[in-house]
């Protein structure tokens, strides 16, 4: 551990949004610090070996994952929305245009139902009424209020709005946390085999000592004591001039969970929850169909949108697909962070720098 004062020298394994949000934080602190991936770059892809955040659909909703969730989740969630606002007006402040609607928007979002699916919906919110003192519950839409927000969506839909939720552009975020970092060294194309108090191991047989080693490396943490698993999720890509869409939506239906998510330039993403496999290749034509179906469905106005590209990757989850983590002498450990990598980075950060007495 740091004494909490002056500059140590930090090395983090893993440049995720765990990794990248640490190093900009971290360096900014005063605080020199090295980070080691095996990416080639930073840059953004969409082959599903880079980072999961890439393929991320970027909702930070704390109420609406108390579906699969348990209320410590909402609790962690709650408290990054007012994070990553934070981060967003950092992040627009450094990088000269000011715009800090390019990193981070919040307009709520909606759960939506089709009549035959409400029984299912219901099933849905009873499980939201666990949420923390101080969250809004969902509120019920009557059909003006809900054209009213969403003059796109399909009239008749059964809809409750989520005060407060909120989105971040994964696109965005992710290479401005990398390129407005200060002095940080970033180490592509380089491979952690391993991690201890104080050292970082590499697969060329080489090692590096710090005074404190972040490991937030996703799946490539996978170990005996460790056994994450890869979580498959799957995402499409629509050009959509002239759809107008503000917030996350969210499609309740009896089999599985899709969300539709505003991206900027006309760009929307489409995408389901998780699937039990760690399987990489491309999405399957029933996927595919299935997804585009269920956000024709709500949206209409979106059999005219154009396919840019579809994606999948793994997001790695421990047995009880709750996050762990882990703080020791020279060593911080923060991995299966689920399907809730963007909802939960920044506060699990926050108390891994309190829990490791780092100074911020």
């Amino acid at each position: 551990m740091t004494s909490g004062k002056g500059s140590a020298r930090i090395g983090i394994a893993g440049a995720g949004v765990l990794g990248r949000l640490l190093a900009w934080q971290l360096s900014h602190a005063g605080h020199r610090v090295e980070v080691f991936d095996p990416a080639p770059g930073p840059a953004p892809r969409s082959d599903g070996l880079g980072p999961a955040g890439f393929t991320a659909a970027g909702m930070l909703s704390p109420l609406a994952e108390l579906d699969a969730a348990g209320p410590e989740v909402a609790t962690l969630g709650l408290r990054s929305v007012v994070l990553w606002a934070e981060v967003a007006q950092r992040l627009a402040a450094l990088d000269g245009q000011g715009d800090a609607g390019q990193y981070f928007r919040q307009h709520g979002s909606l759960m939506l139902a089709h009549g035959p699916d409400l029984g299912a919906a219901q099933r849905v919110l009873s499980r939201l009424t666990a949420a923390p003192a101080g969250m809004p519950a969902p509120k019920r839409l009557t059909r003006p209020a809900l054209l009213e927000l969403e003059p796109a969506l399909l009239p008749g839909l059964h809809a409750w709005w989520l005060d407060g939720e909120a989105q971040v552009m994964p696109q965005q975020v992710l290479p401005a946390l990398c390129a407005l970092a200060q002095g940080v060294q970033w180490h592509w194309g380089r491979t952690v085999t391993e991690t201890a108090p104080g050292q970082i191991a590499f697969d060329d047989g080489t090692s590096a000592g710090f005074d404190l080693v972040f490991d937030v490396r996703g799946l490539g943490g996978r170990s005996a004591e460790h056994p994450l698993r890869g979580v498959r999720g799957e995402v499409l890509w629509l050009h959509a001039p002239g759809v107008p869409l503000t917030r996350p939506l969210r499609l309740l239906h009896a089999r599985h969970r899709v969300y539709i998510v505003p991206r900027p330039d006309d760009h929307i993403v489409i995408g389901a929850s998780e699937i039990e496999s760690e399987d990489r290749s491309p999405v399957s034509l029933r996927s595919a169909v299935e997804l585009m179906a269920a956000a024709h469905s709500v949206l209409p106005a979106l059999a005219e949108a154009r396919i840019v590209h579809m994606e999948t990757n793994l997001r790695p989850a421990l047995p009880d697909n709750a996050p762990k983590l882990a703080v020791e002498p020279g060593r911080v450990w923060i991995n299966g962070l689920f399907r809730h990598g963007w909802l939960l980075a920044p506060a699990l950060i926050e108390q891994a720098m309190a829990q490791a007495q780092v100074s911020t």
